[in-house]
């Protein structure tokens, strides 16, 4: 990253996903680089189910801690539906890295928001790059659908400007410290999620014919 660039990553998802502490560990592992990172949560409902985004924002000086729309270097979506509903917050030619795993949020069971068909093609339409996997089946082979959180922390972390086992260490750190027997479990899923991130990348468009 340049003296100048400011890295925005988006992080959306409902509550109970583990929104807020992905947030909190990639704002860690940015400031273990040296940057100035600012960092702000934008929850609708603070109960579980509720919607949650946090901002996340890191470069040389940042001033201000929300992200605008069209903003967004990145989007970490935790569920497919309110990761369309941010899309717009993505720069065109953005990536977006989101778990397909179907949480329906309380704006569709209320009615205000009808459940998109084909989030990933609305997205890709929107001109992102788009990363999807289902990363609930993922946490629920290693045993424990908890590690989802872990498993999406991995899928992001070859897109960030620093590598990977910074990211990893500020995971496991924050487990040995209050959980030290989920350690490797969150090894594993770190680990998992990354694989299936490298499979979900779309593949490079075909060559027209001259």
């Amino acid at each position: 990253m340049n003296d100048d660039k400011i890295t925005n990553i988006l992080v959306c998802g409902i509550g109970g996903q583990g929104v807020m502490t992905a947030a909190d560990i990639l704002a860690e592992a940015a400031l273990r680089q040296g940057w100035d990172v600012k960092k702000t949560e934008v929850a609708g409902m603070a109960q579980r189910g509720g919607v949650v985004t946090s901002h996340v924002r890191f470069g040389r000086k940042v001033l201000s801690p929300q992200i605008g729309p069209g903003q967004a270097d990145i989007l970490l979506g935790f569920e497919i539906a309110e990761a369309l509903r941010w899309a717009n917050y993505v720069r065109r030619g953005g990536l977006a890295v989101v778990n397909t795993s179907r949480f329906v949020p309380p704006v569709v069971t209320g009615g205000l928001f009808e459940y998109p068909a084909d989030p990933v093609r609305q997205m890709r339409r929107l001109g992102l790059e788009v990363h999807a996997f289902d990363a609930a089946a993922t946490a629920l082979a290693l045993g424990d659908l908890r590690l989802g959180n872990t498993v999406m922390l991995g899928a992001i972390a070859e897109h960030l400007p620093f590598p990977a086992d910074v990211l990893l260490e500020c995971v496991i750190e924050r487990f040995r410290k209050r959980k030290p027997k989920l350690v490797e479990a969150n090894r594993r899923a770190f680990a998992d999620g990354r694989a299936a991130d490298a499979l979900s990348a779309p593949a490079p468009a075909a060559s027209q014919p001259v």
